[in-house]
């Protein structure tokens, strides 16, 4: 074996010299490298490990659930912001019981995409996907009412870009689903179980001018002032103005007597002219939406559905 190119190597090791220079006095290197060449020999010739057998993997745990409890439309002042940002969109906010729920579109290509920047569009999340072909599945899934109390849900389509081009696209489309929402001609409104508001850049003078439409209008605070001279409620049945508009009160320590006033005085005008009101860009805060909720705001804002849906279960 002292011939081998193997034998060879391991005399010329300098792992082998220092072990027999420094660890393994009065042994010779030829003599320890051919033991360390019977030693790896025997160690081939051991039967093989078995790998150690792996713990049993846990059962992968149920994905929390949503309350299933309230019944449909139930959490009458909650308003879904954003909601195509969630992972069911439409359907998690419907099945949590809330009123009102929003998607904003960009018209991209011809096609109205739901997202909210423009760089984050893709073509498969179209209005139509995410929004209205479901909600005509669930009109008829629950006999035209999507509400308990009958009332009709909201869709606030907030619209991205140019007002007026995207509408041109978007009122052709609400027509072929003209079976789910609310319809208007003239001075006539068909009641249907979806009331369309537009939100956004709005096509405000193209719509007040439509005698025929299937889609409202949102208004924002200016619209209310002494003088103004907004659309009839029919057409502007909703207001909304941004929370930074009343004050810069994020919910820490006591609200504001000035915050306090300023949405009094918006719910107040609001109310007087038959027109529902709502504030975006409120933080998900308890303290906040207790100041809109005792002042009579008729839709709370919210991202955290769930959150938002335990602070109105704790108030019905």
């Amino acid at each position: 074996m002292g011939g081998t190119p193997l034998a060879r190597q391991l005399r010329s090791s300098p792992f082998v010299v220092a072990m027999a220079t420094r660890y393994v006095p009065g042994m010779s290197i030829r003599t320890l490298a051919a033991a360390l060449l019977l030693w790896g020999a025997s160690l081939a010739a051991q039967p093989a490990a078995k790998p150690a057998a792996k713990p049993a993997a846990k059962p992968a745990a149920a994905p929390a659930s949503h309350p299933v409890d309230r019944a449909p439309g139930a959490l009458a002042r909650a308003h879904a912001h954003n909601d195509y940002q969630h992972d069911r969109p439409l359907l998690g906010a419907f099945e949590r019981g809330f009123a009102s729920i929003e998607a904003d579109i960009y018209l991209v290509g011809g096609a109205l995409l739901v997202a909210h920047a423009r760089d984050s569009v893709t073509a498969d999340r179209t209005l139509e996907a995410l929004y209205l072909a479901p909600l005509r599945t669930l009109v008829a899934r629950s006999g035209g009412r999507l509400r308990a109390d009958g009332a009709p849900l909201y869709l606030l389509i907030d619209i991205k870009g140019d007002a007026d081009s995207t509408y041109a696209v978007l009122d052709p489309l609400l027509r072929r689903y003209a079976d789910v929402f609310t319809a208007f001609d003239g001075d006539r409104m068909t009641a249907r179980p979806v009331v369309a508001v537009l939100s956004g850049n709005r096509p405000i003078a193209t719509v007040s001018a439509a005698r025929t439409r299937l889609a409202s209008l949102d208004g924002r605070l200016p619209d209310l002032a002494d003088g103004a001279s907004p659309p009839p409620a029919a057409v502007m049945p909703l207001v909304s103005e941004s929370w930074d508009e009343i004050t810069k009160w994020r919910g820490i320590g006591p609200a504001p007597a000035a915050a306090r006033a300023a949405v009094a005085r918006a719910v107040a005008r609001a109310h007087a002219q038959g027109r529902r009101l709502r504030f975006w860009g409120t933080p998900d805060d308890e303290a906040i939406w207790q100041l809109l909720y005792d002042a009579g705001v008729d839709l709370l804002n919210a991202d955290d559905l769930d959150r938002l849906g335990a602070f109105l279960d704790a108030r019905r």
